[in-house]
């Protein structure tokens, strides 16, 4: 008999209910991930359906603050680009208005400084010579990490790294 997988342990409406609070009081959370941690918890979709209108109406749980905080948290500390941090969001599900109007909440000096920040600080660290493929590599570099394209070059044109 294999022990290593226990059957989930059902929990009553009150208990759930009781721990999502405290799970949505520590930080931000969107709609996707309580929902996912309700059914963790074996309940059925109208349990969890009902339990969600609960905190949302308590204002434990809201959808365009968890968007903000979601997107100014990547931004200032990972330094993450638009593009990547718009994925970041449609994978938890959020709506397409609420991440234009997170996104809306980056300061476009802010944004290009940080841009800037992440560029110099891969040049500095890049061993490659050849001044094409430095390039190359910290536009690849500031796409990968979110960045739009057309804004990055005109960056790496306009600070004289390369």
């Amino acid at each position: 008999m294999d022990s290593s997988k226990e059957p989930v342990k059902r929990l009553d409406k009150k208990t759930a209910k009781a721990r999502l609070e405290q799970y949505c009081a520590y930080q931000e959370r969107s709609q996707q991930e309580v929902r996912e941690k309700l059914y963790s918890y074996g309940l059925y979709p109208s349990e969890v359906e009902d339990l969600i209108c609960n905190l949302i109406e308590a204002n434990y749980l809201n959808e365009e603050r968890f968007a903000i905080a979601y997107t100014l948290g990547k931004f200032r500390i990972k330094h993450w680009g638009r593009i990547k941090i718009k994925q970041g969001l449609k994978q938890k599900r959020v709506g397409d208005n609420l991440i234009k109007k997170a996104l809306g909440q980056i300061d476009a000096e802010e944004y290009e400084r940080a841009l800037m920040g992440v560029l110099k600080k891969k040049d500095a660290l890049s061993k490659e010579s050849n001044a094409f493929t430095r390039r190359q590599k910290l536009i690849q570099y500031a796409i990968s990490r979110g960045y739009e394209t057309d804004l990055v070059i005109d960056c790496l044109n306009s600070s004289g790294l390369i």
